[in-house]
């Protein structure tokens, strides 16, 4: 018997839809078949000239052609981000089999999470009012730069007309973005939700500014394929990249009412702050730590029913044992028997977009039954001693998967993603809605 509600007599969240535009292809099959064998996607920067700066290679999304999903009017009146939503926002309506049309328009709602929205059309406009004057100003420039953007684009382009939001959580977006999309379902404000993250930020002010804050690799400009090595002994920061992970979410009920397909159930998620500083971890990981904890008990589950982790993995050298250290202190001594990778070893670090990318892969491991490695891992850590399925996947049925996401200014955000089955994990039996 289906089960429609969970152990605390809330509906059960499913999910029913995905699209994904990424570094690693222009799909989510293309991007998770690059990231099972190792074909990277950061190269050299081909967005602006970089020769100037200490880092000279990204993540970017390659041969992306809005027109493909958009006509040229209106992507001219978007940002960057926005464009890449709006394509994995018409792959994902796609398979949820609902490109013609959304079962209930006023509740079905929409939450896409960007990091800084449109941030180049800021600088764009900036430049152009000083050097050719506020005659040449877009008159479009304000609503393009605004981090709301993406998730107007989106509702717009699926009818949409329940509730709307965005979160700007630094690098927890996307994953918090998909966790708060998943209340609202559960306190009834919607049956369905377009929910991700997306970013657009392969700028030269964002490239700039992270590497005047010592936090990108700079020694792999030559070698761009090498430069994100997530808890390596020898890791040197992130990869700055770009993308756009959407997920369809559903209630349970509403689902299986119109036949829809069921990748996966979204069990529990959970925020924290660290309240330390604005770019340091803590380096005792309790932010980290209180919002892995809070996402397995919002899942009903214990540590113990974790059976892999998608770590955020940025390959900073305190992120990565930051982590390491937060897994420990929650997990025990399980923590040496618990799979973690890292997917920004061949993706880079998409800011606002990667922790809805990271859900969707999370999702694949579920359904594939198999675990992506954390590429680039040549030399142990001594202090990162975790089991970090190296240069390999891992062949192995998990059920319940941990995805991690840890932000500039101490925001964590963390989502418990599990198989799907139809009497629920600890739900009510036999509860209906």
């Amino acid at each position: 018997m289906t089960s429609y509600l969970d152990a605390r007599g809330r509906p059960r969240v499913v999910v029913t839809g995905l699209g994904m535009i990424s570094p690693l292809g222009h799909s989510v099959a293309e991007s998770w078949d690059s990231l099972i064998n190792g074909r990277s996607g950061v190269g050299p920067i081909t967005q602006f000239d970089a020769s100037h700066l200490p880092v000279q290679i990204a993540g970017e999304v390659k041969d992306f052609d809005p027109g493909q999903y958009m006509n040229f009017k209106e992507a001219r009146r978007m940002s960057r981000a926005s464009q890449l939503a709006v394509a994995a926002a018409t792959m994902a309506l796609e398979d949820a089999d609902l490109a013609h049309g959304l079962p209930d328009k006023e509740r079905t709602g929409t939450l896409i999470g960007t990091g800084v929205g449109g941030f180049e059309v800021g600088d764009r406009e900036t430049n152009v009012l000083r050097t050719k004057g506020f005659s040449r100003v877009s008159p479009f420039a304000m609503t393009a730069f605004l981090a709301n953007m993406p998730s107007h684009h989106v509702s717009l382009l699926a009818q949409a007309m329940g509730p709307i939001s965005t979160v700007v959580a630094a690098c927890a977006t996307g994953t918090q973005a998909v966790g708060e999309a998943a209340e609202f379902i559960r306190r009834g404000a919607a049956d369905m939700v377009l929910t991700g993250g997306v970013e657009g930020l392969i700028h030269e002010s964002a490239v700039a500014g992270f590497a005047a804050m010592r936090a990108m690799a700079t020694s792999f400009n030559d070698a761009p394929e090498k430069a994100s090595k997530p808890f390596d002994k020898n890791r040197e920061g992130f990869v700055l990249s770009e993308g756009a992970g959407i997920l369809v979410l559903e209630r349970l009920d509403k689902a299986l009412e119109r036949g829809a397909k069921i990748y996966a159930e979204l069990l529990g998620h959970a925020s924290s702050s660290d309240a330390f500083h604005v770019a340091a971890q803590d380096p005792d990981a309790a932010g980290a730590v209180r919002a892995m904890r809070w996402a397995i008990e919002d899942g009903g589950l214990q540590p113990e029913d974790i059976g892999y982790i998608n770590a955020h993995g940025t390959g900073t050298p305190m992120n990565d044992l930051t982590e390491t250290l937060a897994i420990k202190r929650l997990f025990g001594e399980q923590a040496y028997e618990v799979p973690v990778s890292s997917n920004k070893s061949v993706m880079g670090h998409a800011m606002g977009g990667t922790g809805a990318i990271e859900a969707i892969f999370s999702i694949y491991t579920i359904t594939q039954n198999l675990i992506p490695p954390t590429w680039n891992y040549e030399t142990p850590d001594p202090e990162c001693d975790l089991d970090y399925v190296p240069n390999a996947p891992r062949a192995t049925a998990v059920r319940h998967v941990l995805s991690n996401s840890f932000g500039l200014g101490g925001q964590n955000a963390c989502l418990v993603l599990g198989k799907y089955a139809a009497n629920g994990n600890g739900a009510a039996d036999g509860a209906k809605l």
